[in-house]
C-alpha cells in the first residue's frame, strides 16, 4: 500500500508542489513523489531550490 500524497511549499513564494497533480508543465507527471525529484530542481516561479521546500498539511 502506498503512502498518501503530500503537498510542498516553497518558503520564498508559496509555489505549492502536490505529488498528486504533479507539475506536468515541468515535466513532473502527476503522482511524482517528492523523493523522486532530482535534488537540482528549483522552483519554477522563482528559482528556490528544492532544499528550501517544507512539506505542509492543507
Amino acid at each position: 500500500m502506498n503512502p498518501p500524497y503530500k503537498t510542498w511549499q516553497c518558503r520564498t513564494c508559496g509555489y505549492l508542489y502536490e505529488e498528486a497533480a504533479g507539475d506536468p508543465g515541468e515535466g513532473l507527471a502527476p503522482g511524482t513523489r517528492w523523493a523522486d525529484i532530482p535534488d537540482g530542481w528549483i522552483c519554477p516561479l522563482c528559482g528556490t531550490p528544492k532544499a528550501e521546500f517544507d512539506m505542509v498539511e492543507i
